[in-house]
């Protein structure tokens, strides 16, 4: 049986748990999603009402969460949207659907809620299945100008941007306190840290940008 509800405060460290496992050596060694998490619901941007945890046979697996972000148009109008992250699901039960049922049942919420844009960092292979696009394609840049290879939009009402150009700005939740990040991981059971392929893999395609 599967069911998707929002998290409560009894499922905190459960989920704090499984994006721990999700994030570990992925990215970097160790990983800093975990104290995300952990800080991110006492943020003003983090949208509780988009925090969902998946349960398989009555065991929480997973988890997503959203913030506000914004784009700023050339007129420096602001348009509040939103991104999503930490999406995770515990090791074993990944590659098996249920990450896609978390972001389509936050996605069925969000429009619900008068949203009609996400914008995500994340692995293209991963999220175009799922709608989404080149941030070029939709003239979404960063501050600097440039389109990150990693940065991907969706809109969730068709032609919602048709036509601009747009800054993206996250939460400032999302800058996360390295040290403070470190801190948090070793008051937790010890993991090992290792350095892995896909590390460089990310690097790589952080580091990107289009033309």
């Amino acid at each position: 049986m599967v069911i998707i509800r929002q998290e409560t405060e009894a499922d905190y460290q459960r989920v704090e748990e499984i994006t721990r496992k999700a994030f570990y050596n992925l990215y970097i060694p160790g990983c800093c999603e975990h104290y995300l998490v952990h800080v991110m619901r006492g943020h003003e941007d983090f949208i509780s009402e988009l925090d969902f945890v998946i349960e398989v046979d009555g065991k929480v697996i997973g988890n997503i969460m959203h913030t506000k972000a914004k784009l700023v148009d050339e007129e420096g109008i602001e348009k509040e949207i939103l991104t999503f992250g930490p999406v995770c699901v515990l090791p074993e039960y990944q590659r098996q659907g249920y990450g896609k049922m978390l972001i389509e049942h936050s996605f069925k919420k969000a429009t619900e809620m008068g949203y009609d844009t996400v914008v995500i960092f994340g692995s293209p292979a991963n999220y175009v299945s799922r709608g989404f696009k080149s941030c070029k394609k939709y003239n979404v840049c960063v501050e600097n100008g440039t389109y990150p290879a990693a940065m991907m939009v969706k809109e969730l009402k068709a032609g919602v941007l048709d036509g601009g150009k747009w800054v993206y700005y996250d939460s400032p939740v999302m800058q996360i306190d390295e040290k403070a990040a470190a801190e948090f991981d070793r008051t937790l059971e010890p993991m090992e840290k290792k350095e892995l392929p896909c590390q460089e893999e990310f690097y790589i395609l952080s580091q990107a940008c289009l033309q």
